[in-house]
């Protein structure tokens, strides 16, 4: 046996990438389809990323706006707080400036007792 190939006859190796009926596609035309299928494919695969990640950036719009909302309330509940506990120290230092020690001794006495009444429901 003889590894080399036969030598082809005159009319098949002149005729080789002609067909019936038209020229028939050469191996670079086959892989330039073959290079727009996978482009192709390519092109529909960054598509579909896209659109994902338009999603995405959606939903993180929509959570960041919502966190923003709950911090907006947040905020004006400090403030609101803020302002009820400007007003209890007002209180507590005009009754440490009156120096009465009736006054004192009762808000002494509140202060224990509420103290006392926390520790044993805590317990």
């Amino acid at each position: 046996m003889n590894p080399r190939r036969e030598p082809r006859g005159g009319r098949s190796a002149l005729f080789d990438g002609i067909e019936e009926g038209g020229i028939r596609a050469a191996s670079s035309y086959t892989s330039h389809e073959i290079n727009e299928h996978e482009n192709e494919r390519a092109l529909e695969g960054l598509q579909d990323r896209v659109i994902l990640l338009k999603r995405l950036s959606g939903d993180i719009n929509e959570e960041v706006d919502a966190h923003n909302r709950m911090l907006d309330r947040m905020g004006n509940d400090m403030d609101s707080s803020r302002g009820i506990l400007s007003g209890t120290m007002d209180r507590f230092k005009t009754v440490f400036e009156t120096k009465s020690s009736r006054r004192m001794l009762t808000l002494v006495a509140s202060f224990v007792a509420l103290f006392l009444v926390i520790y044993y429901l805590t317990r």
